[in-house]
């Protein structure tokens, strides 16, 4: 094979050469000329929600999830209650985490195939007056499914709540503005939808709550104030950040801008995510989600109802022929992921179409047909 297997996971994620390149610079992580990627990167990614006036950005060395945990330990008070919107896989993980850390914990639960319901928060909120802080997922990635950002943000600020919103799978790519939404803390990721590597979280904290975030996180490493208030001082990370991913995302961000930002973003990912759904129905498969609910991330199909598939096989076939799946997240039904994001577009989700008619020609499967 003359080219890397393309990944169509919801990240790590296919990048380009020049991104691949920006990372062949060893940097000081102290030095002056790191010290100013560093803040030119926080500033553009501020430019990607229009959040210049309203919040900074504080990056985190880890996955997406060090960036979550340190988000809920930093922004909510110790005696906070935090009501989870709960459809999917990273709701759990996050009602989860924020019960780990010892906050009171509420879960407000919906089927894995519908979005969360605004309606049902503002209900939930108007008899609960002790919740303080409610967490979103924007893109729950376990399904693929869209929840309402918009609507659950004016929810929580007509009552009077702080809002998290967990936008690892969504930033660079579905519209966040936050003139017009407000949200204490929003949290992504630098090998998501910026098409960076993994390495580094970043999350953007509203001004107007960072004073009374001092000495709440109960950790050293994952203190966002401390970590804000020491970048200020001295431009550096306090602790030894991931530089060659820092580098990346400068570069990955660079090509964003190029490409148009966050609409050319979207158009591009939803271009992919409709020739993935027409290509697989072709074939016989049936996506988990309604059309209406379907963020063009990450698609789940339910498996073929063949007796002779086997996600295992199926994945190496893939494999072979140059694509990677993802395996399912749900529990009761048997599905496999595709995702649409990454340094790709239409010739490529083509092509991983035909790859996977092979794969199922190989395991003598006809048809990718569900069982009714």
């Amino acid at each position: 094979m003359d080219r890397d297997r393309i990944l169509l996971t919801p990240g790590p994620l296919t990048t380009t050469l020049r991104t691949k390149l920006a990372m062949l610079k060893d940097w000081g992580s102290w030095d002056a000329d790191f010290n100013a990627v560093t803040a030119s990167l926080r500033s553009r990614l501020l430019d990607v929600v229009h959040g210049q006036q309203t919040h900074v950005v504080v990056p985190l060395q880890g996955s997406g999830t060090f960036s979550v945990e340190a988000a809920v330990a930093t922004v909510v008070p110790h005696d906070g209650h935090v009501l989870v919107l709960d459809n999917g896989a990273y709701c759990k993980r996050a009602a989860r985490l924020s019960q780990m850390m010892g906050r009171q914990v509420s879960v407000l639960a919906f089927g894995e195939d519908e979005a969360v319901s605004a309606a049902a928060l503002d209900e939930r909120l108007a008899t609960s007056p002790g919740i303080t802080h409610v967490i979103l997922i924007h893109c729950e990635t376990g399904t693929g499914v869209e929840n309402p950002l918009v609507e659950v943000a004016a929810v929580c600020e007509r009552h009077g709540k702080g809002l998290i919103v967990d936008a690892m799978s969504s930033f660079g790519a579905l519209p966040i503005d936050a003139r017009s939404v407000r949200f204490d803390a929003l949290i992504a990721a630098s090998g998501k939808c910026l098409e960076g590597v993994p390495g580094m979280g970043f999350v953007l904290l509203r001004q107007a709550i960072l004073d009374s975030c001092a000495g709440r996180s109960q950790s050293l490493a994952m203190d966002l104030h401390d970590q804000h208030v020491y970048m200020g001082k001295t431009g550096q990370w306090r602790f030894t950040p991931p530089t060659h991913v820092v580098a990346a995302l400068s570069e990955a961000v660079t090509q964003y801008v190029e490409e148009g930002g966050q609409p050319a973003r979207l158009a591009r990912y939803a271009d992919n995510c409709r020739t993935l759904i027409d290509g697989m129905a072709a074939l016989g498969f049936r996506p988990l989600l309604r059309a209406e609910l379907q963020a063009p991330i990450i698609v789940t199909f339910h498996a073929p109802a063949h007796p002779a598939y086997d996600f295992r096989r199926f994945y190496e076939g893939a494999k072979a022929r140059g694509f990677m799946l993802y395996p399912g997240k749900l529990t009761q039904i048997e599905t496999f992921r595709v995702g649409c994001i990454g340094a790709i577009g239409r010739n490529e989700m083509n092509q991983a179409v035909q790859a996977v008619a092979d794969t199922l020609r190989e395991m003598g499967i006809p048809s990718g047909a569900p069982a009714r």
